[in-house]
């Protein structure tokens, strides 16, 4: 019986601690170079399972049939059309101002969304596998948002 009282603590910890990494936040490890300049692979984020989702926000995304996460950023929010010509973006008609896209991009036909539908694009247009290449995100292919980097320590801080 005092064996057990001993443990109680550390029993405690690790249910938290599951809870934590399942419910709310986990590391995330970026694979690639379809962030850059903002993220470089190998980089590890914290990843936010709660809150709500804004335009240029870095989100993981778990598509059906691939291994790995894919990190983005959100371009498109539910109910927007997007559009890419002469290298920039359109959202409804209008430009969207987007200082974080990276080389050159091709265009791409006006996209409706739907109700909890995005548009992802990753920050490096060159190579990154995105919405141009699969088409909208469906909100359920989310696990959520990784604006923090926590390795290398030497980047430890928000991500723009």
């Amino acid at each position: 019986m005092k064996l057990l009282k001993s443990l109680i603590p550390y029993i405690i910890i690790i249910i938290l601690v599951v809870l934590i990494r399942t419910f709310i936040m986990t590391p995330v490890k970026v694979n690639g170079n379809s962030m850059y300049p903002t993220l470089e692979g190998n980089e590890i984020m914290l990843l936010n399972k709660l809150g709500k989702i804004d335009r240029f926000d870095i989100v993981v995304i778990k598509l059906e049939g691939e291994s790995n996460n894919l990190i983005k950023r959100i371009i498109g929010l539910p109910g927007e059309t997007v559009e890419i010509k002469n290298n920039k973006i359109y959202i409804n008609d209008k430009l969207l101002e987007d200082e974080y896209g990276y080389g050159v991009t091709y265009n791409i036909d006006p996209v409706t969304l739907g109700d909890d539908e995005y548009y992802i694009l990753g920050d490096n247009r060159i190579i990154s596998l995105d919405s141009r290449a699969f088409g909208k995100i469906n909100a359920k292919e989310i696990k959520g948002t990784a604006n923090f980097i926590m390795y290398p320590f030497s980047k430890v801080g928000k991500a723009n």
